[in-house]
């Protein structure tokens, strides 16, 4: 994982990572230029890595001495982690996130099983029907303000992966609004101490009561098909990896796809003549999808993977058991993979990028993400065209958080509907 040189463990001080969130490709653009792997100081002073760069970030989460279950975090073990750790969730959920070798085979292969193409496929009228009924909502929403402005993320971008994530699972409309409220607690970097484990705690509580009803009176959604879920020996999940499965489920499944929607709007916002391209045909909505993806990933400091070895990455040593996050915002803009305009939008690129994860980790929920954005992206511009920001981009605030990427709001004037 080096160009050739010697790597050395480099005396400089660590970057403090903002648990605000603020000015996020500022902060990439900074570290990219310190190296492939930084030393930063997570919240509560906790040292650790973040990688920065593409290749080397392809290459860091393959590598056989990378691990990502948290009895390999020293701090953890060592018992050297302050109360209330605002990241600790990240790190000792039970489920694949932290799961290694044949026992991250094992429970991948549990929610495969579970989490099919048909099941996936068969959401797509489901997305069709609510990207719909929330633009009928946006507009509404914008009518009734004397401004004509509307938070598309809390009308929109919010409630339409919320709503496929809990039909998906079989979880009650009823619990959407707390569990997004519990989930924003879990990811946020900047949660008070003393709410985390309540947090947690609750979001546990909640996800034991849809198991449990499922588990009485099956359905066809994906909890049912967890619990029921074998392996051809019959090992099954257990009830705290179900739990966690469900939790991982809830987070990943709404949030990353709410960011990904409010980033793509906001670009194209931004860029008005990429817009253009897709409406004149020489792009797709999958292309804004996948630049997106690339130019302003969802999620910024992905936690966390630990050597198992002191490791080098670029021209720094990480010391074994040191928590290291990856950084897809960082990684989506190297100029190294991506040429001198990386930190351009421009649907017609074409290039890869990281912002699903890499190797063993991949994210199952990818092709949901994509089919929900392309749907709502293609619904959003076509009955509005003239959609666009109602604030100046630098006055949008980022979700207090170094692990998601997004405003807060993004407030638009939608304009006329298109009558079409």
């Amino acid at each position: 994982m080096t160009d050739g040189r010697c790597p050395v463990t480099h005396a400089v001080p660590p970057h403090r990572l903002d648990p605000t969130g603020a000015h996020q490709h500022a902060v990439n653009d900074a570290l990219r230029a310190r190296g492939a792997a930084v030393p930063v100081l997570l919240p509560g002073d906790v040292p650790g890595y973040a990688i920065t760069r593409h290749e080397e970030l392809k290459e860091f989460v393959t590598h056989p001495d990378v691990a990502k279950n948290a009895r390999h975090f020293a701090a953890l073990r060592n018992d050297e982690l302050p109360p209330g750790w605002p990241m600790r969730t990240f790190a000792t959920i039970r489920g694949m996130i932290t799961a290694d070798g044949e026992d991250h085979k094992r429970l991948r292969s549990l929610v495969t099983r579970a989490f099919t193409p048909r099941r996936v496929e068969a959401l797509r009228p489901v997305v069709h029907e609510l990207t719909g009924t929330l633009l009928d909502r946006l507009a509404e929403a914008a009518a009734a303000a004397p401004d004509g402005v509307a938070d598309l993320r809390r009308h929109f971008a919010l409630p339409l992966p919320m709503s496929v994530i809990c039909q998906l699972l079989g979880v009650d409309d009823a619990y959407q609004d707390r569990l997004h409220a519990l989930s924003n607690e879990i990811v946020s970097t900047q949660t008070a101490p003393e709410r985390v484990p309540d947090a947690n705690r609750e979001m546990v509580a909640i996800l034991g009561q849809v198991a449990a009803a499922r588990l009485t009176a099956p359905g066809d959604d994906l909890t049912s098909a967890l619990i029921a879920a074998r392996e051809e020996n019959g090992d099954q999940l257990s009830e705290e990896e179900l739990i966690g499965t469900l939790m991982l489920t809830i987070i990943a499944g709404h949030e990353t796809t709410l960011n990904l929607i409010t980033n793509a709007v906001r670009a194209l916002c931004n860029h008005r003549d990429q817009l253009d391209l897709v409406r004149s045909g020489a792009a797709s909505w999958g292309d804004v999808v996948e630049e997106t993806l690339r130019y302003d990933s969802p999620v910024s400091f992905f936690p966390f993977r630990y050597p198992t070895s002191d490791l080098p990455v670029g021209d720094t040593v990480i010391p074994k058991g040191a928590p290291v996050l990856v950084s897809y915002t960082a990684a989506g803009r190297d100029e190294r993979a991506y040429g001198p305009d990386a930190a351009r939008f421009d649907v017609t690129r074409g290039a890869r990028h990281l912002s699903f994860g890499h190797g063993a980790h991949f994210c199952l929920g990818a092709p949901l993400a994509r089919m929900e954005a392309v749907i709502a992206l293609e619904g959003l511009f076509t009955r509005f065209p003239a959609l666009d920001l109602a604030v100046p981009d630098e006055e949008l605030v980022p979700h207090p958080s170094f692990v998601g990427n997004s405003p807060q709001r993004l407030p638009v004037r939608p304009g006329a509907a298109h009558s079409g």
